[in-house]
């Protein structure tokens, strides 16, 4: 017989049950897996749901160019902030601005000169000299803007 006392079972400790090897496994590959999906979707909702571009409103204008250099019956886009306006000098000589989005699909519109009228090329809009549609699809008359000339200089604004 041996000599050692029988260890007692209520002495010893508890063995704690360490995780078996593929349980881990799965965890960390499920891990992994939902990173990579969030990582693939976070650019894609920026894409979808761009964030909001706060831009200083624009309320006046001065062009570069001087009121002489605007021959009568002609016309020429400039920007008004983002976004371009149409400078026209009327066959009797009066400067008028408007904005130069086509008021049925915001294309950019322009002066003919043989038409001695406003014209949108991709659907055939047609506006008269005082920004009012005449012909074709848009649905309302072209943003007008207020025309002063200060030391031969051209300032646009916004009507109130």
């Amino acid at each position: 017989m041996s000599d050692a006392p029988n260890p007692d079972p209520a002495d010893t400790p508890p063995e704690t049950e360490a995780p078996d090897r593929r349980s881990f496994l799965n965890v960390a590959l499920a891990g992994c897996a939902g990173a990579l999906g969030l990582s693939a979707l976070y650019p894609l909702s920026r894409y979808v749901i761009p964030p909001e571009v706060v831009e200083a409103a624009t309320n006046s204008v001065t062009l570069q160019i001087a009121a002489a250099e605007v021959p009568p019956n002609s016309g020429r886009i400039f920007r008004f902030g983002s976004d371009p306006g149409i400078l026209i000098r009327t066959p009797d000589g009066e400067i008028r601005a408007f904005s130069a989005l086509c008021t049925h699909l915001d294309c950019t519109v322009q002066y003919r000169e043989d038409l001695a009228h406003i014209w949108c090329a991709c659907h055939n809009g047609h506006y008269d000299l005082n920004g009012q549609n005449i012909a074709g699809p848009p649905p309302r008359p072209l943003a007008r803007f207020t025309v002063n000339i200060q030391d031969d200089q051209i300032v646009i604004s916004k009507e109130a």
